[in-house]
């Protein structure tokens, strides 16, 4: 008993589980919280698997190679310290110490005139006199020589001494070179002739005692020369790719810099919470634009679990082969395959957002520059317009080359700024034309595996079932040929309504040629497929007749489901006649015996109504293209009566209610199936009987051909 009550509960349970988890919000949020937890684990390993730890003068675990083009700061810091060392010092001359020794030994020769006038005073006196008031400390013979002297001979050794301090401190003497000056200053005096050695001696210590250094290194005007003369050192580049180091190499400050630069550096040990939380919020940024967009701009796309679930498949896909492909080179990276491939399968507006989604994650992971994110980001893009209503696989292949082209124009462009070496250029240019090629070959190779597992309708899938070698409309044609044909016409009736209306031209078309596949089960029971005047609908019974032919609709769902026709066609199938009335045989019911109980419900189909504007184009088209061809003697006015009438009567039977059909749309509808049925029902030209002994007898030649 607690086994049967177990049993039941988990029946339950698991009943209820189901019918929750079918709720569209919880597969919402259970597809987006699995994509977000994916998409994480995906960007922060393949941020994080490259890094490596390691400090100054550890040994390299691996070859490490730069991700992108950087910067060697410390060789380009050793350039330019050495350039700098190279630059001379500047300095600058005091012109004011010159002046103020000028003046000095103005001061002391004025002092020495003076003292010389002094009377009544003895020699002695007056030496003892200058040595005291002397502004520059000599000997005794110094003042002695200077008393002794003449005037003349005093003038003529202030007038040198001038001459010399000109000659020494007019450029300058740093403090360093103040020994060296004054031993020149000896050498000079001692070449003068016309001075006695005494005055030479007196004159070589004035200028001695006092010049002093009037030239200073000028800090300013030399810092300034050096940081222009580093200024000049262009900066050391280690290009992508180039190898920073080997493995079981010494790791100096220059490689530990370079490996930092190129954000390999692994700094901490354990779990880095930075990157992670970084990662995560980054992810959930980008998620909640593309989730925002949705929700605004394409709520049909959003409330489609199905087509969530393909964005989701392609993001991943493209982002884990963009992550392989970039070792070999970044400009490789199929980015325009999944643009390409959203925009046939979803939209392509949806596909221009996921493009720029794409370009930072993938910029993210495998650390390319902006150049070729902007290549993704442009190629992408092109890739997307491209595809818009194509109609053939041959145009994604165009569109791919359309995308390698865009790329080597960016890349182009991107070289020639940065004047890149013509080598290197055309190694970029032919991954970039190889890209779109790439691209293209994998959309049209995996769109056909989109198509099939998420029963997607593509243009592409729509031309495919629209061709007359397809299985069921080669059965249509040989088993129900009236039917088959029935169908083109609705086809071409549809075509043109739904092109006026602004409708899917292809899906109208399309679901117009399958329409009435249910009648090959009984295709003689049509009247379009009998061929002799025998209808066996003569010797039925109203009701069984009925039956017989609201059952083509149920038999071709089934036989839709049999051939895996898209959903669109076959409910296209099940609403193409709606709850109509089978009008012919329930007035027949009624002009019957025993005709009291008859009920005008079981003379209906049994729906749903339309519920697309296809799908009400070709029920009406279905109506009017029977109506007409069973007409006699079609005019113009017939048949745009007729028409209108058939129009008019669906919409007032309420089949028109689910769809989202205007009178607008009905107008424009009317008068394009007046203009394809006038073309299919326009006058003959009535030829008149002759003999054929007359045509040979060559006594109508001149009678005009058809």
């Amino acid at each position: 008993m607690f086994s049967y009550i177990k049993l039941k509960l988990d029946k339950l349970s698991n009943n209820t589980f189901l019918k929750f988890f079918k709720k569209t919000f919880v597969q919402q949020i259970t597809l987006v919280t699995v994509f977000t937890i994916l998409l994480f684990i995906i960007v922060v390993n393949n941020i994080a698997q490259e890094k490596i730890s390691v400090e100054i003068g550890d040994i390299a675990p691996k070859d490490v190679r730069a991700t992108k083009d950087i910067v060697d700061s410390v060789k380009t810091r050793e350039l330019k310290l050495k350039v700098m060392e190279e630059v001379e010092p500047r300095h600058r001359v005091d012109p004011s110490i010159q002046v103020k020794v000028k003046n000095e030994i103005k001061e002391f020769f004025e002092l020495v005139y003076e003292v010389k006038e002094y009377e009544d005073t003895t020699f002695e006196t007056k030496v003892k006199l200058l040595a005291q008031d002397s502004n520059i400390d000599l000997t005794n013979e110094n003042y002695n020589a200077a008393l002794k002297a003449s005037k003349e001979s005093l003038n003529m050794l202030e007038s040198n001494i001038s001459d010399i301090l000109s000659q020494i401190m007019g450029t300058g003497i740093k403090k360093e070179e103040l020994e060296y000056e004054k031993e020149n200053v000896k050498k000079i005096f001692n070449s003068l002739d016309d001075l006695p050695k005494n005055l030479k001696i007196l004159g070589i210590n004035i200028v001695n005692k006092s010049i002093r250094p009037n030239r200073f290194l000028d800090k300013e005007t030399t810092d300034q020369k050096r940081r222009e003369a580093a200024e000049q050192i262009s900066p050391v580049i280690v290009k992508e790719g180039e190898l920073i180091v080997k493995k079981g190499e010494k790791v100096d400050e220059r490689i530990f810099e370079l490996i930092k630069s190129t954000g390999l550096l692994k700094e901490k040990n354990g779990i880095d919470y930075s990157l992670n939380i970084g990662t995560l919020f980054i992810v959930l940024l980008l998620e909640g634009i593309v989730i925002s967009y949705l929700y605004i701009f394409e709520r049909r796309t959003i409330n489609d679990v199905k087509h969530l679930v393909i964005l989701s498949i392609i993001i991943l896909s493209v982002i884990l082969i963009s992550k392989g492909i970039s070792g070999i080179s970044g400009y490789l990276i199929p980015i325009s395959a999944a643009t390409m491939l959203i925009s046939i399968l979803i939209d392509a507006k949806l596909a221009i957002l996921i493009n720029f989604v794409l370009a930072i994650i993938i910029g993210m992971i495998t650390g390319n520059d902006v150049n070729n994110i902007i290549m993704l980001l442009i190629g992408g893009t092109v890739g997307a317009f491209g595809v818009i209503n194509t109609n053939q696989r041959h145009n994604i292949f165009l569109t791919g080359l359309i995308v390698g082209v865009a790329n080597v124009l960016t890349i182009l462009s991107f070289g020639l700024i940065a004047d890149v070496r013509i080598q290197e250029l055309l190694s970029k240019v032919i991954y970039g034309l190889l890209n779109g090629l790439f691209s293209s070959i994998l959309t049209i190779g995996s769109l056909p595996l989109w198509e099939s597992i998420f029963s997607i309708l593509t243009p592409l899938k729509l031309l495919e079932l629209s061709n007359p070698n397809h299985p069921l409309l080669k059965k249509l044609l040989l088993e129900a040929p009236g039917t088959y044909h029935h169908s083109i016409i609705v086809g071409n009736l549809s075509e043109a309504a739904a092109e006026a209306i602004e409708g899917n031209t292809l899906i109208a078309r399309v679901g117009a040629y399958y329409h009435d596949v249910g009648k090959l089960k009984r295709p003689y029971l049509f009247k379009e497929n009998q061929f002799n005047n025998e209808n066996p609908h003569n010797k039925l019974n109203p009701s069984l007749s009925t039956l017989i032919i609201t059952s083509h609709v149920k038999d071709g769902v089934e036989m839709a489901q049999k051939y895996k026709l898209p959903n669109v066609i076959t409910n296209i199938i099940r609403e193409h006649h709606g709850n109509t009335l089978v009008a012919y045989f329930y007035h027949k019911a009624l002009n019957c015996e025993n005709n009291e109980h008859i009920d005008e419900d079981n003379f209906r189909y049994d729906g749903p109504k339309p519920q697309t504007k296809e799908a009400a184009i070709i029920m009406m088209a279905d109506s009017v293209e029977a109506a007409v061809r069973s007409m006699k003697n079609p005019t113009k006015g017939k048949i745009e009566k007729l028409v209108r009438e058939i129009i008019k009567n669906k919409l007032n039977d309420g089949q028109l209610d689910e769809c989202n059909l205007t009178l607008k749309d009905l107008d424009v509808i009317a008068n394009a199936f007046s203009n394809v049925l006038l073309g299919i029902f326009h006058e003959r030209i009535e030829y008149p009987k002759l003999d054929l002994k007359d045509l040979k007898g060559g006594k109508l030649s001149g009678a005009s051909n058809r």
